[in-house]
């Protein structure tokens, strides 16, 4: 049953989204070659906490951080760790914060220095298809409209997606209905209600779309061991609007910064 949320209630999480919001622009600040992604981890647990949130990721079913790091082959639910982060890379970072008694939810995957042509594809297909999966999620319109439109803008460009691995409601509890896949077909599904308030997060493979679990029990990679990139955002459906709680603004003045002080561009 999904659990449709006030207008009320969609601010508090917005709050909470500000402050997730300018944590992934700090963590942006440090994706740089040579950076330990536990330091990372580290830094994103302060910064939410000196802020007065929680992470919803840290103690969630056990899971021991307040962040999911996941470098080149692996999907999502990668253990940060004493790993340093090399030229050309990918990583994935998801991050949620719990405030006011709401979670927001939000993931962006970077490359690190200079990526190949094909991975920095993979990043552009992958985001595209978060926002043509949001273009879809409107009131009146059914949960496979939103499936649909990410599977179609990925295998159009020759990527996969995850099938084992879906979006999901969000408020109170960090995971609620409905499920959201990232694969399915228009016209099928529950129909979207003013209210839902939703987590939009695509998983797509440059490989086969096939994935394993590794033996920490969390960290879900490819099969064929190519790379994977993830994007996220929670989004709210209104009768007459739909409103992307979450933001990557602030990650996207953080890249530019370092552009322009001639760092590492990335994605």
């Amino acid at each position: 049953m999904v659990n449709l949320k006030s207008e009320e209630e969609v601010e508090v999480i917005k709050e909470g989204a500000i402050i997730l919001g300018k944590v992934h622009g700090e963590i942006a600040k440090m994706i740089v070659p040579g950076m330990k992604t536990a330091d990372i981890d580290r830094m994103a647990e302060q910064f939410i906490l000196d802020h007065g949130g929680r992470p919803s990721f840290k103690g969630y079913n056990g899971f021991p951080f307040a962040l999911c790091i996941s470098i080149n082959q692996q999907v999502v639910h990668g253990f940060p760790s004493e790993y340093e982060l090399r030229e050309r890379d990918i990583v994935s970072i998801d991050c949620g914060v719990y405030y006011n008694n709401y979670h927001s939810d939000s993931a962006y995957t970077y490359g690190v220095g200079k990526i190949s042509d094909d991975n920095n594809k993979l990043l552009e297909v992958t985001e595209a298809s978060l926002y043509k999966g949001i273009e879809q999620a409107k009131h009146g319109r059914r949960l496979g409209d939103i499936s649909a439109a990410i599977q179609n803008c990925a295998e159009e460009e020759g990527f996969t997606i995850v099938r084992e691995l879906v979006g999901h409601g969000i408020g109170r509890d960090l995971h609620e209905e409905p499920q959201v896949p990232n694969y399915g077909r228009r016209g099928n599904g529950p129909k979207l209600r003013a209210g839902t308030v939703i987590a939009i997060e695509p998983m797509v493979n440059l490989g086969k779309r096939h994935v394993i679990q590794e033996d920490d029990g969390w960290t879900i990679s490819t099969r064929d061991g190519k790379v994977s990139a993830h994007f996220e955002h929670t989004v709210a459906i209104f009768e007459d609007r739909t409103e992307v709680i979450t933001t990557h603004d602030y990650i996207k003045e953080a890249l530019s910064l370092k552009e322009r002080n001639g760092q590492a561009s990335v994605n």
